[in-house]
């Protein structure tokens, strides 16, 4: 019988990799005198209880806790990067910041295409709601895809998403049972089925659906206040469904599935060199280590 592999899974920071295990998370960040230095945590005491047991709910509460870890790890890596000592981010600044990105984050991509779909459907008179959340979710999409494709231009976002795609490749490396070394780890795939992306990605798609059973609102109010109500049964079913597509990723049914989504992080994941391809061995190998401390 096959042994089972944690879910082991990762995110791309500044100059650096957060890698997070089942009972602990390491970033290793490349410090700016070329040195690799590390931060270290045990995972938050909820993921000890029944919640994460229970389907939709569980996706929830693993998204809001994985938001302020990734939060709290790129606020680590960025302070790492800056000689000023007024510059680094704490306390209620890091949560201010944290709550700014999720109200750009939800006028962006949920309530901006559901107010400009709104006008079109009206313009156009139309009034099938499938066809008006075929818009909506058209419209969300281009907006998903446009943003990542204009941030992945800056010069400071192509490097992080060489991190990013090193934290895949690594992954893919252990999963694979290949030799954890920087030159084997380069020769896997910058994909991964489990990434953040996907998520973004089956929560538009899955919008379309989900909107679209809940009908038409005359009131723009009232349906850009539904949107924001349904945002946790966006999450709560997209989690599941990324989750449940990873159980069963050598089903050539899967395959077709979750193309669209290893598409889409070809724009969120550059070619890493075998130095970011270091730091994301390092934190892979530290989150390893404290998952054995945490064990004892």
């Amino acid at each position: 019988m096959t042994e089972k592999l944690p879910n082991y899974g990762g995110q791309a920071l500044i100059e650096g990799v957060l890698m997070r295990g089942e009972k602990s998370a390491a970033v290793a960040m490349r410090a700016p005198d070329g040195e690799i230095v590390y931060h270290t945590e045990e995972l938050s005491g909820i993921y000890k209880t029944n919640w994460v047991k229970i389907p939709f709910l569980r996706g929830l509460v693993g998204l809001w806790d994985s938001l302020g870890l990734g939060m709290r790890s790129l606020t680590i890596s960025a302070n790492i990067q800056s000689e000023e000592e007024d510059e680094k981010i704490e306390g209620f600044a890091l949560f201010f910041t944290l709550l700014l990105s999720l109200a750009f984050s939800v006028g962006l991509f949920i309530l901006l295409p559901a107010a400009v779909s709104h006008f079109i459907e009206n313009w156009l008179g139309v009034e099938n709601v499938w066809l008006g959340n075929l818009i909506e979710g058209g419209i969300r999409l281009i907006l998903l895809v446009g943003y990542i494709w204009g941030i992945g231009l800056m010069k400071d976002v192509k490097r992080v998403f060489s991190y990013h795609g090193a934290e895949h490749k690594t992954i893919n490396a252990f999963e694979a049972g290949s030799e954890m070394t920087p030159e084997e780890i380069k020769k896997h795939s910058r994909e991964h089925p489990r990434c953040g992306t996907s998520f973004m990605l089956t929560l538009v798609l899955l919008s379309v659906i989900i909107f679209s059973l809940i009908g038409p609102f005359d009131s723009i109010w009232i349906r850009l206040v539904a949107r924001i109500l349904l945002i946790p049964v966006l999450a709560g079913v997209s989690y599941e469904y990324i989750k449940l597509t990873a159980k069963y990723i050598d089903s050539p049914i899967v395959k077709i599935l979750i193309a669209p989504n290893l598409a889409l992080q070809k724009l969120t994941t550059n070619e890493p060199d075998l130095e970011i391809i270091e730091v994301a061995l390092a934190a892979f190998n530290k989150m390893k280590e404290t998952e054995l401390q945490y064990s004892e």
